[in-house]
């Protein structure tokens, strides 16, 4: 039997051409020193900055630190199976994150791998997009015009929110933050904004009691809970925040509108702290590194309102910053106020007076959420910022005990009645048309001869006997946008209407 040349050469040349489509390049380094979730690889002279690196066991890694010789990577796992000499090999892929619908609904970590795997079972997601991208540029943008409403009367009048805008939420711990970022959730039911908690450093029961108030108040189906737990790794914590970006940045690219919750960032520089003190990065002011203002700057930068051409979608962002005993003027603190478009600052006086939420209104600004409110709310909540203003500094100066004239006891009784007005229960967001309504009874003065004890009554009942005598009134309210004449002069009948009848059903009042 004869072999032919031509054949062997043939059947060769397809077992070459199969060898070179299967080949795979990859740089390959050393192990030299592993602990404390840092693992310093010498060679790895191709990786890139954010890369992911692959240490074997089902466990990866991060390179931050690309010196000379060696890298520098923090890993996404326990490091109690990598020991010095073991390999570690490039991926080609830049740390990335799941993305898609899949993910609404459900409590995942910053790789968005399940946690609630037992109740929900496996995600599913196969888009992918990298944790880090470069915040869109100024052509692509649009200024801030929509409003993003809260419920809450205090924030939607005096410090607004737009789609697209960046407020910062501020206060000592336990003044009610994250409350006022779960109430802005619930609040977007309906609506069609999808929502992202992303949660840091806090304990896995807080984030349980969490993700069981939005299942009861029938948001967790439109918002998805990226949680980086307190037990997780520094390296989880950091890259929790831009995960949690990445997927919101998914929706605002389809056209659509997210809102964005990062609980909170105080965590997050405490973990990049210390993932840049192991890396023996040089420390600076309060030995956090030198670039933690930019780490918030990346991540702050993303939130947007895209122009039309863009398709129009929205990301807004609410970073909680917590503060140590009301110090406002702390490192990370002004960092991320000089950061975002605005802060609402709560108190822990407010807080212990009774006033929840403890909104500091003459702390509180929002530089561009009053381009994005309807104009029958800048109708009534124009003037809320000066009384209540007003009212703090006389309240102030009455403490005193001195003799105060009739004016001066005006104010302070026409304050009384706004805090009292102001105050809201948590997960209770009102609609807007009935905040116009509480709203203009309380700053055109209509609410004066109502004692102040009875107000958080009588609201209620004036919105519902608004309702049931005008229901024509508050659908055109709500069609139109803006208070007419003609409609303060009904609006202003039916308030002191109520009253009358409300006194003859309680005439002791």
């Amino acid at each position: 039997m004869s072999v032919r040349s031509e054949e062997v050469r043939a059947v060769l040349d397809d077992r070459l051409a199969a060898y070179k489509e299967e080949l795979e390049l990859t740089s390959t380094g050393i192990v030299l020193q592993v602990g404390d979730g840092i693992a310093q690889v010498y060679g790895l002279s191709e990786a890139m900055s954010q890369e992911l690196i692959d240490f074997g066991h089902g466990i990866m890694g991060i390179a931050l630190n690309l010196e000379e010789d060696t890298v520098g990577c923090v890993l996404l796992g326990p490091d109690d199976e990598i020991s010095e000499g073991d390999q570690a090999h490039t991926t080609g892929l830049i740390a990335q994150t799941k993305v898609g619908e899949a993910l609404f609904g459900r409590v995942v970590n910053p790789l968005a791998e399940p946690l609630d795997f037992e109740e929900k079972g496996p995600l599913e997601a196969d888009e992918t997009r990298p944790l880090e991208v470069i915040a869109p540029g100024v052509v692509k943008r649009q200024p801030v015009h929509e409003p993003l409403l809260t419920g809450i009367k205090a924030i939607d009048a005096a410090i607004p929110i737009g789609r697209g805008q960046r407020e910062l939420i501020i206060g000592d711990r336990q003044t009610g933050k994250t409350q006022i970022a779960l109430d802005a959730i619930v609040n977007q039911r309906g609506s069609g904004v999808k929502c992202v908690y992303v949660a840091v450093g806090q304990k896995m029961a807080t984030i349980r009691r969490l993700v069981a108030t939005l299942e009861r108040e029938g948001a967790m189906e439109y918002t998805c809970v990226v949680a980086a737990t307190a037990s997780d790794p520094a390296p989880m914590q950091y890259i929790a925040p831009y995960a949690g970006c990445a997927i919101g940045e998914w929706v605002r690219d389809q056209g659509g509108h997210a809102l964005l919750v990062y609980d909170d960032l105080s965590k997050h520089a405490q973990a990049y702290r210390q993932m840049s003190l192991l890396l023996r990065r040089p420390p600076g002011r309060e030995a956090y590194p030198g670039d933690i203002f930019n780490l918030h700057s990346r991540l702050l930068e993303r939130a947007a309102k895209m122009s039309d051409g863009e398709g129009a979608g929205s990301l807004t962002a609410l970073p909680i910053v917590e503060t140590q005993e009301g110090d406002f003027s702390a490192y990370i603190p002004t960092n991320v106020v000089s950061i975002t478009d605005g802060q609402i600052y709560l108190e822990s006086r407010l807080f212990h007076e009774g006033q929840r939420p403890a909104i500091n209104i003459g702390m509180s600004v929002s530089r561009v959420g009053s381009d994005a409110q309807s104009k029958m709310m800048k109708q009534v909540g124009s003037r809320l910022k000066l009384d209540l203003a007003s009212y703090r500094e006389y309240e102030a100066f009455a403490q005193f005990g001195a003799d105060l004239d009739e004016d001066t006891q005006k104010i302070l009784a026409q304050g009384q009645r706004m805090v009292e007005v102001l105050k809201q229960p948590p997960l209770r967001p009102m609609d807007e048309v009935d905040q116009v309504i509480v709203l203009f009874a309380a700053t055109r003065s209509h609410l004066a001869d109502v004692p102040v004890a009875d107000i958080a009554e009588v609201a209620p009942l004036l919105i519902k006997y608004v309702h049931d005598k005008a229901p024509d009134l508050t659908d055109s309210l709500r069609k139109a946008q803006v208070l007419s004449d003609e409609d303060q002069t009904r609006l202003a009948d039916l308030i002191e209407t109520f009253k009358r009848e409300w006194r003859l059903q309680y005439p002791t009042q």
